[in-house]
């Protein structure tokens, strides 16, 4: 059988087949698909590269420039923004190995970066503000094409083998100078026999030496009348777990000598592979960080494998103006971490104390105002507090930007749809790893919830603080790669009773009395009492699991996936994970929907597809405008998707029954203007659903009272382009004889119902107790008049519907007529009236009521007609008159046919509309 490609929607599965190359052909439509719904419905964070802003100029060259990015920041754990320049193979000298290895340079905008081609062999990562020069030198045969890059810590990088040598170093030293030229390098004065403080010299902006004490520095620089404030923020100059270290028992030596022999082999290695964020990455320092880093080696070696210092060191004085700023502001951010800052390690004595709270709160303010879009989600409470006991407030403060927005991008915000795909992406490396466990456990999305909270905290909520430090270790130098082989790893060790487990909440008292038994023996720390010690009343004692060992089983069994097969991975569940949000939102939106309408709930449903399907197909013909923008997931359900006058227009003329030939759009405008009560211009899904529901499901005074309300303001406009235009047909008239004779010989006494139906309408008025409609001014009503005409046209019965409405408008007419003329002469008796009513006109009070408040309510009222008013009761009572007209508002209408021409036309209907901009056919199809 021939090889095919399926694409699944919500409705169908559509094959294709026959590529001259599928494999290419399949990851084109992978990137399309994962641009697309990235940018309609994951807008909360996604920023569009600027060569995909416009669909009809997307081509394969940019797709796969756009995916080498994507690559190369997600290995290299860069920031969203770097752009890759350059892509060149190359073999750099590697002294530990006294050889050259051959790789391939990536070249960015503030980067140099090298991977070797042999996984985990050899990785460099040179940011261009440690360069001091490049250099060409001279080609011979050993060394063909090289050039040097020397850095600030008096090493020097040589690559051989590179083609196009000239123009490479021409935009490597054009680079440069834009970033020195951006960034001003801060020189230190470290003394180079300082071990620990060496390997930082080149990258931090503040040494040991100059680092003593932030907050008198900074005071230094500041006036006296301004040193009060500058205290109440003063920043802390030190790692917090040195402030309130405890002192070690006898018991403790020997794990301080464990700690000792950690420092010379890290010492070594510095020795022989770079002190620096420069440093040569291979699998022995892998080995080392598995291992655990040495307590007073930690923070720095956290920064310098995240990359932080670079943040750090090209921003200074960010923070401190941050936390000035932010500081004392209150929003709904401030009041979450307040909630949050004593559940923070609540068992370590650090944020027992007010200096570590503090600390705490400085660095989540700092951070939700630099970031709204994030602004503070939980579990950045725990993380923060951690970075803090091994890093210095600042550099805390850029450990957190270094993990939300590049190393855990998408995790920290309303729906943590970067943490729901690595969860899917979880599940799919649990049926390829551990196929055994797989079976026996159908429903995987139980692991999966789970293990949610060892993404989100990177173990540290779950496992005792101790060994959980190690696992941050990993993944600081790994990724999220650590993270994915050491669950993989915990559930292998787990498999057996995992899968005799009896139901959800014992597979997770498993998982939990494990983890809660994992030791570090070798930790220099005192232990520290865990929250989950709840789990461990077992009958049988747990056994105990080394952390080093647990670490060193997820490498060995597990640590075979390359970052390219996870970043592929995470293109293929994102799209499954976001269009599951969009089947919840859509849900939830029907749940609040459906009590309040009569429309069926398999007719809303599609109803809510053509509503969103209309916002999507906006979204792609106005690419570069602000329609995307209107999709907000961190919104209420109901509100996410928003129309705007154009896209109801179009959606009005598909599906209302309320057709009235060219006349249509002008009431789909009116319309779309009483439903737009905010006045923002945008109208959501139950305000729609609840327009229709009136017109094929109302009652008959339920769709006379949209149609007044739709001929009179907001609705109707003083400028609106036909409502000037007075309505010239002869059956208007207020001539019109009162009493008609019917073909069957009968005759109808209108000027009988006419006081009868004031009647009626007196005591409706005194049983209402809720606010009257404003009146109708006579310009208003001949709209109304000209709608309900153009409403009738074609209908079976339109000659029995003209013959209607004409008597209803002559009665209308007269009644406004009759106003008219009592306001002007003041009083009640004018000859029509006597004709009308030979009883005391006091008789009737809703004649009476109208002839002595139409003056003072059309004051009001910018009437160019004079005084000539109506009321909603009064046509409403005239319309009931006629038995064609009743029928014709009361006749059921099926929503459903309306439906399905709709699905079948609403594309049409968009390119049609947008033919003469020669816009291209959308490559896939989102929905």
């Amino acid at each position: 059988m021939t090889d095919i490609i399926r694409i699944t929607t919500s409705n169908k599965e559509r094959d294709f087949s026959m590529f001259l190359n599928i494999d290419e052909a399949f990851r084109i439509m992978e990137q399309l698909a994962d641009v697309t719904l990235r940018r309609l419905l994951d807008n909360e964070i996604f920023e569009l590269d600027p060569g995909l802003q416009d669909p009809t100029q997307i081509t394969k060259r940019v797709l796969e420039a756009r995916a080498q990015n994507e690559f190369f920041r997600a290995f290299f754990r860069l920031p969203g923004k770097e752009k890759l320049h350059e892509v060149a193979d190359c073999s750099l000298w590697t002294p530990f190995s006294r050889c050259h290895t051959a790789g391939r340079m990536y070249a960015s905008d503030s980067y140099v970066c090298f991977a070797s081609k042999e996984g985990g062999c050899c990785n460099v990562l040179i940011p261009l503000r440690e360069v001091v020069s490049v250099e060409k030198m001279e080609d011979t045969s050993l060394l063909p094409n090289p050039i040097i890059i020397s850095i600030r810590s008096k090493m020097a990088f040589q690559f051989i083998e590179l083609k196009n040598r000239d123009s490479l170093v021409e935009n490597l030293l054009l680079r440069l100078k834009q970033v020195n030229a951006s960034n001003p390098v801060h020189y230190n004065c470290v003394d180079k026999k300082e071990t620990n403080s060496l390997m930082f010299v080149s990258t931090c902006v503040l040494s040991d030496c100059e680092s003593q004490d932030l907050g008198t520095v900074a005071s230094q620089s500041e006036d006296k009348n301004e040193g009060e404030k500058e205290n109440s923020h003063l920043l802390n100059a030190e790692v917090l777990r040195s402030v309130f270290h405890q002192s070690g028992a006898e018991s403790l030596d020997f794990r301080m000598s464990r700690e000792q022999i950690k420092e010379r082999l890290w010492n070594d290695h510095f020795a022989e592979y770079g002190r620096t964020v420069c440093m040569f990455r291979t699998e022995k320092i892998r080995k080392l960080v598995a291992m655990g880093i040495p307590e007073s080696l930690r923070g720095k070696l956290w920064i310098l494998f995240s990359d932080a210092m670079s943040d750090l060191a090209s921003h200074p004085g960010y923070y401190r103006n941050l936390v000035e700023v932010s500081m004392g502001k209150c929003c709904m951010a401030t009041e979450e971490i307040e909630r949050d800052l004593h559940r923070s390690l609540p068992e370590h004595p650090t944020f027992q104390n007010e200096t570590g709270i503090a600390a705490l709160r400085r660095v989540l303010t700092a951070y939700a105002h630099r970031n709204p879009k994030i602004g503070y989600c939980q579990s950045m409470n725990i993380l923060t507090s951690v970075l803090l006991l091994y890093a210095e407030e600042e550099e805390a403060f850029w450990l957190l930007v270094a993990v939300c927005e590049r190393m855990l991008p998408d995790y920290f915000n309303h729906r943590v749809i970067g943490a729901q795909v690595d969860q899917s992406v979880f599940e799919e490396l649990i049926k390829e790893r551990l196929p055994e466990l797989a079976d026996h456990i159908k429903d995987l999305s139980t692991l999966a919830s789970i293990s949610l909270s060892w993404f989100l905290t990177l173990f540290l909520s779950i496992m005792p603080l101790e060994s959980a430090v190690n696992v941050v270790d990993c993944f600081f130098y790994d990724g999220i790669k650590a993270i994915f082989q050491l669950g993989l790893a915990i559930l292998e060790a787990n498999a057996v009773e995992l899968c005799n487990s009896k139901d959800d909440g014992h597979a997770l008292m498993i998982l939990s009395r494990f983890l809660d038994h994992v030791k570090n023996e070798e930790s220099p720390l005192p232990p520290i009492s865990n929250q989950h010690a709840f789990f461990s009343d077992e009958q049988e004692p747990c056994p105990v699991t080394e952390i080093a060992d647990l670490i060193h089983d997820s490498y060995e069994k597990f640590g075979d996936h390359s970052v390219e097969q996870i970043e592929h991975m995470r293109y293929k569940h994102r799209i499954r994970v976001l269009q599951s949000h969009e089947d919840t939102t859509k849900q939830n939106v029907l749940r609040v929907v459906i009590p309040d309408v009569s429309i069926l709930p398999e007719d809303l449903e599609e109803l809510y597809d053509l509503f969103k399907r209309e916002h999507l197909m906006s979204c792609y013909w106005q690419w570069m405008g602000p329609v995307i923008e209107r999709h907000d997931p961190n919104r209420p359900y109901a509100e996410q998707y928003r129309i705007d006058s154009q896209q109801f227009t179009n959606l009005y003329e598909l599906v209302s029954p309320w057709t009235c030939g060219e006349h249509t759009k002008v009431l789909a405008e009116r319309t779309f203007r009483l439903l737009d009560e905010n006045m923002d211009r945008l109208i959501e899904f139950k305000g729609f659903a609840s327009c229709l529901d009136v017109m094929y499901n109302g009652e008959m005074n339920e769709k006379i009272n949209m149609l007044y309300r739709l001929h009179i303001p907001p609705a109707l406009t003083e400028n609106e382009r036909d409502s000037q235009s007075p309505l010239k047909n002869p059956l208007l008239s207020t001539s019109r004889p009162l009493v008609l004779e019917k073909a069957n010989g009968d005759t109808v006494d209108y000027q009988k119902q006419l006081k009868q139906m004031l009647k009626d309408l007196a005591k409706e008025k005194d049983a209402k107790t809720e606010k009257a409609m404003p009146k109708m001014s006579q310009r208003e009503f001949i709209q109304f008049c000209k709608t309900l005409y153009s409403m009738f046209h074609e209908d079976p019965e339109e000659n029995y519907l003209y013959q209607a409405i004409a008597t209803v408008t002559t009665l209308l007419l007269q009644i406004g007529e009759v106003g008219q003329r009592s306001s002007s002469l003041g009083s009640g008796s004018d000859e029509f009236t006597e004709d009308l009513q030979p009883e005391a006109s006091a008789q009737d009070p809703v004649f009476t009521d109208t002839v002595k408040t139409t003056h003072k309510e059309t004051q009001a009222l910018p009437v160019t007609e004079g005084n000539w008013i109506i009321s909603f009761e009064q046509i409403l009572a005239s319309l009931l008159t006629e038995q064609s007209l009743v029928n014709f508002f009361e006749k059921p209408l099926e929503l459903k046919p309306k439906l399905e021409n709709a699905k079948l036309n609403q594309y049409t209907l968009k390119t049609n509309g947008k033919s003469s901009q020669s816009l291209a056919e959308p490559v896939i199809n989102t929905q």
